[in-house]
């Protein structure tokens, strides 16, 4: 990994890699569905809602700006008839949505009234009810005091509030609809509301980004007291607006270095730890009792329905991803048909090298869950790179489990590939 911030995606979110998955493996997903699942496995659902006032300049996923009302509606229509499907299918028979997640896009686009709407025709395929956790993302220029209030009503247990910064200046420069003022002001709402978590996001390294000024977004973060915040390295994925000015103008992009950007997120960390916070991965920091239910289930093996276009889905140990376009998106269901683009059975292996990449974003993996669940001692196959990355100072070799240092922490995507099958080593992640 080049220490300059160049075009293209280090952050793993999946394995093996998207750029893998195919059509002529949709066969696999469509049996996955019609299976009976195992009681204990973890179900969850995610709903893409794909627009957006503004798309930012570092934005890499499928989002909309042009679409009018009745385009939305169709979108809409379109996903309530999505998870009706689902909800007929062997897959889902007689289980309970452990988590569901809202993102984007940009979710509080949506009006109150097209929420609770949208909620009350969901509610009679599904009903998150008895979920543990309804996260649900936001943009702070979105909501007003009574969309805060239609989110509490229709469940939502944990709002993420879409930060990223607090100077204007840089919010503007990198695509941000929203302004610092409009931060705090939602921020309050949000509160007053009594949701029982809130979550803020920060970007270290976005463009125009400074030490002095970092240092002052952690302080505002903290001040705010969330209940957790995510962190993120601000990367260049090859469809970002920033991305298609530098390869097609050569234009250039002052994003900082990955060396920086890790000390900015370490000053962060340490920030937030001694403001009584700790570490929950490589990208959060939690105080009390707060966790991230998605995460961990999805991170420990759940099965999860993606709806909306683009959306991933994990049902069975097969991937999937539905079309990515809106167009393509409404007209499958208006046929009747799942929206299916693309798929991927994993071997036991790759299985076990998805939860394994995964957990070491905790910054620590426990041995005997692998022997538990794969029948596979981790510490005697990655042995040998184990050694090598304890050598590089980046992590430790416990009793009966795996740690990450901070600094492997904080650079935690870049060692991932190393783990995987050999094929997939060197490949894109789209």
């Amino acid at each position: 990994m080049p220490e300059e911030t160049e075009v293209g995606s280090y952050f793993v979110s999946n394995y093996p890699p998207f750029s893998f998955w195919r059509p002529e493996h949709l066969p696999a997903a469509r049996a996955s569905m019609g299976l009976r699942a195992d009681p204990a496995t973890a179900l969850g659902l995610y709903l893409h809602i794909p627009f957006c006032r503004k798309r930012c300049k570092f934005c890499y996923f499928r989002v909309y700006t042009d679409k009018n009302a009745g385009e939305v509606e169709a979108y809409l229509d379109a996903l309530v008839r999505e998870i009706e499907i689902y909800s007929r299918l062997p897959v889902l028979q007689d289980r309970g949505l452990r988590f569901v997640y809202f993102g984007g896009g940009t979710p509080s686009f949506l009006s109150s009234q097209q929420l609770r709407r949208l909620a009350d025709r969901l509610r009679r395929s599904i009903s998150w009810e008895h979920a543990e956790e309804v996260t649900f993302e936001c943009e702070p220029g979105t909501l007003q005091e009574g969309k805060v209030q239609a989110l509490r009503e229709i469940g939502v247990t944990r709002v993420s509030l879409g930060v990223e910064n607090f100077d204007d200046a840089i919010l503007a420069e990198n695509g941000r609809a929203h302004l610092s003022r409009e931060i705090y002001r939602a921020y309050a709402w949000i509160r007053d509301a009594g949701f029982p978590q809130v979550n803020i996001d920060l970007i270290a390294g976005m463009v125009g980004e400074t030490w002095d000024n970092w240092r002052e977004c952690v302080c505002k973060a903290i001040d705010l007291a969330p209940d957790s915040v995510t962190i993120y390295q601000m990367e260049l994925p090859f469809n970002t607006l920033y991305s298609r000015a530098i390869l097609k103008e050569g234009a250039p992009v002052a994003v900082a270095s990955w060396a920086t950007k890790r000390a900015w997120a370490e000053h962060a960390f340490r920030a937030f730890e001694d403001a009584g916070y700790r570490v929950s991965s490589a990208y959060t920091l939690v105080r009390g009792p707060a966790q991230f239910i998605y995460r961990d289930a999805l991170w420990h093996g759940a099965d999860m329905v993606g709806t909306g276009v683009a959306s991933f889905s994990q049902v069975a140990g097969t991937h999937y991803q539905n079309v990515d376009t809106m167009e393509r998106y409404v007209e499958a269901l208006a046929s009747g048909e799942l929206p299916l683009a693309r798929a991927w059975p994993a071997t036991p292996n790759q299985q076990m090298i998805r939860e394994l990449v995964l957990q070491l974003k905790l910054g620590v993996v426990d041995a005997a869950y692998f022997r538990r669940k794969f029948n596979r001692d981790i510490l005697e196959t990655y042995g040998p790179l184990c050694r090598r990355f304890e050598q590089e100072q980046l992590l430790e070799r416990r009793v009966d489990e795996i740690r990450l240092t901070r600094q492997g922490l904080l650079r935690v995507d870049s060692l991932l590939p190393e783990f995987f099958e050999t094929e997939h080593r060197h490949a894109r992640t789209s």
